[in-house]
Formats: C-alpha cells, sequence, structure tokens
C-alpha cells in the first residue's frame, strides 16, 4: 500500500493551494491536533474506526502516513516474460535483469501454449538466477515456464552491508590480478575473471534496493541510509565498485595474453602503482562507511601519485617488446582507473558529509 504524503506549511499561492488536498488542523482536549483523512484514501486502504496508523517524518517538512502493516509488505507484482522460439537468451536475461531491477517479487518467463522453452534458454537463465540474482530462488521449472521469487527482504541485507561485500571481493581481485602478474599464474588470473560475478551480483541487489527506496521513501532508513538523497550517491558509489572490478579482470584477461615475463624495473613500478591504486580504493570504502570527511579528502590528494607512478610505467616499459608494451600498458591503465574510481567515490562522500564540515 502506497503512503499518501501531506506537506504542513503555509500555502503561497493558488497554484500550489490547488494542486494539494487542504484541510485545516482541529484541537481537541486543548493540546491535541487532529487532522481528518480523505474518505478515498480509507476506503482504498481497507481501514475503519480503530485501525492503526504509522506516521512518518520526512525531509522537507513532509509528513508520510500508511497503515501499520504496509512496512511489512513488499512490492509482490507479478510479471510475466513470453519467449519465442528464436529469441536470443541474451535478450531474455536483460528483460529478467530489468524486472528484478524494478522491484519485481515474481518473475514468470513462459512461452505460448504448446510450446517449450529450450535447453538453451532454461539453462541460461537458470544458471543466470543462480549466480548474479541475490535472495532469488526457482519455484517453477517446467518446459512451458520457468517462475523465480526474490525472496530476501531489504532489512535481511542492508545496502552498506552489500556494498561492503563488493568492495572486499572487488580489492582481493585486484590484489590477485598482480600476484598472477608477478608470478605468472594464469591459474589465478582466470579466477579473477570468474569472481567477478560475486560482484555483479551485489551490484545488481543495491540498484534493486535503490530504486525501490526511491520509489517508496520511507524505507530508505530500512535499507540502511539516513536521508533520499543518498541514493543519488550510492548509485554512483557501487556502478564505481562494480567498474573498479571490471578493471581487475581486464589486468587479469591481459596476464593470460602474455608470452614474456614483464621486466623487473616496469614489473617493480606497476606494483607500486597497484599499492597506491588499491589503498586508495579501500581507502575511499571506508570513509563511506565511516562518513569521514577528512579521510576522504586524503585520497582524492593521492592522484598526482599515481599520475607520476605511471609516466615511470611508460618509460621503463620501452625496453620490453612491442606486444608485451601493450599489455603492460593496458594493465597501468586500468590501475589508473582504479584510482580515478576510488577519487569518485571519495567525491561521493565530500557530498555527503560536507555540512560536518561546514561553520
Amino acid at each position: 500500500m502506497l503512503s499518501i504524503p501531506i506537506k504542513v506549511k503555509e500555502l503561497t499561492n493558488k497554484t500550489e493551494e490547488q494542486s494539494f488536498d487542504v484541510r485545516k488542523l482541529q484541537v481537541t482536549g486543548g493540546s491535541t491536533y487532529i487532522l481528518s483523512l480523505p474518505k478515498k484514501w480509507v476506503i482504498q486502504n481497507q481501514l475503519k474506526k480503530g485501525s492503526s496508523i504509522k506516521l512518518n517524518q520526512e525531509d522537507g517538512g513532509v509528513l508520510s502516513i500508511f497503515p501499520s502493516d504496509s512496512l511489512k509488505a513488499q512490492k509482490t507484482d507479478e510479471v510475466f516474460i513470453k519467449v519465442l522460439a528464436g529469441d536470443n537468451p541474451d535478450t531474455v536475461i536483460r528483460k529478467i535483469v530489468s524486472a528484478y531491477l524494478v522491484g519485481y517479487n515474481m518473475i514468470h518467463i513462459h512461452v505460448e501454449k504448446q510450446q517449450q522453452l529450450s535447453s538453451k534458454h532454461r539453462d541460461k537463465i537458470r544458471n543466470f538466477a543462480r549466480q548474479l540474482l541475490v535472495g532469488t530462488e526457482i519455484l517453477t521449472d517446467t518446459p512451458a515456464e520457468l517462475t523465480l521469487q526474490v525472496l530476501l527482504s531489504y532489512p535481511e541485507l542492508s545496502i552498506q552491508s552489500a556494498l561492503r561485500r563488493m568492495c572486499i571481493i572487488t580489492s582481493s581481485m585486484h590484489r590477485d590480478a598482480i600476484t598472477s602478474l608477478r608470478n605468472r599464474d594464469k591459474q589465478l588470473a582466470q579466477s579473477v575473471i570468474d569472481t567477478d560475478d560475486e560482484v555483479d551480483r551485489f551490484n545488481l541487489y543495491v540498484i534493486r534496493q535503490l530504486k525501490l527506496a526511491i520509489e517508496n521513501p520511507r524505507i530508505i532508513k530500512e535499507i540502511g541510509l539516513t536521508k533520499a538523497r543518498d541514493c543519488l550517491g550510492y548509485r554512483v558509489v557501487t556502478k564505481s565498485v562494480e567498474r573498479t572490478a571490471d578493471h581487475a579482470v581486464n589486468i587479469a584477461e591481459n596476464v593470460l595474453l602474455l608470452e614474456e615475463p614483464v621486466d623487473k624495473t616496469s614489473l617493480k613500478y606497476v606494483e607500486e602503482m597497484s599499492n597506491l591504486a588499491i589503498s586508495m580504493f579501500e581507502t575511499a570504502a571506508e570513509s563511506l562507511f565511516r562518513l569521514d570527511f577528512d579521510l576522504a579528502e586524503s585520497v582524492i590528494q593521492k592522484m598526482k601519485n599515481v599520475t607520476a607512478l605511471m609516466e615511470e610505467v611508460v618509460l621503463s616499459s620501452r625496453k620490453t617488446p612491442s606486444e608485451e608494451t601493450t599489455r603492460l600498458r593496458l594493465m597501468v591503465e586500468s590501475l589508473k582507473r582504479t584510482a580515478e574510481y576510488a577519487s569518485d567515490i571519495a567525491e561521493i562522500v565530500l557530498n555527503l558529509t560536507v555540512e560536518s564540515v561546514l561553520t
């Protein structure tokens, strides 16, 4: 059930007055203020005398009211995705992702009567749901239909918890990618590539929660945030973390393609640059979880050091064969992008915490 926001403030013109259902406050008992509710809303929410009502004071002088049991109810709308025999499985997957992100809890993937889902469709959907959709289970698996249900509710896994897990995995991926470069360990490099799915699944979960919060502001605190405006900042952060993980994958993929070891001088600079970039990323993440303005500022100050190290790597890499030089520079570019994404996260933290340093 949807809440009806009631703005309590002085109306300044006729246009504003006409946009609201204006009601006057009444006083009873000398100290209790009473406001009547629209009859249509009461009937719509099946309320009666004695029904419990909950109030929530939000930013901007907005007072939301809703039935007491509505917080327990999540969006339960079902969506049906029709699949044709010639449909590309990736197209079907994208439709499922869109339905998941906008908040549907029951997703039916079906075909027309007397037809069947191909084994290719079914395998890809099953694997995708199990690997990338947090809290999703397969309820129905028949030749004609697959039904996915999202069982995990927002209080069970907060945005901070999911995002912290993303950051830990991403940092580990980068360290393993550089270790695989140093030791020429292609098995470890492949492991980095495979781990990217873990980051992607938490990324989709965070986006889903943020979309639900934007649609229904009263759950903002339930998902671990404090204000509605935090949603935009966290959306940028989760995208930055996801892209940082992608650059760890880029490094690992280039390790797999290297045919000759990197010379010791170039490797030394790459490792220094990697340590700095990963340190910046981890510090930026910590500044977010602690909402620490000064810690975030320290991350941004380190960008000039990243640029200097990158120049050293480029100079030293001229001694290596041309193809190996290309691979090395691509890895260095990914490290630079990692540092830049760390700086982006830090800037979001500055925006979220700037009021704490203003006088």
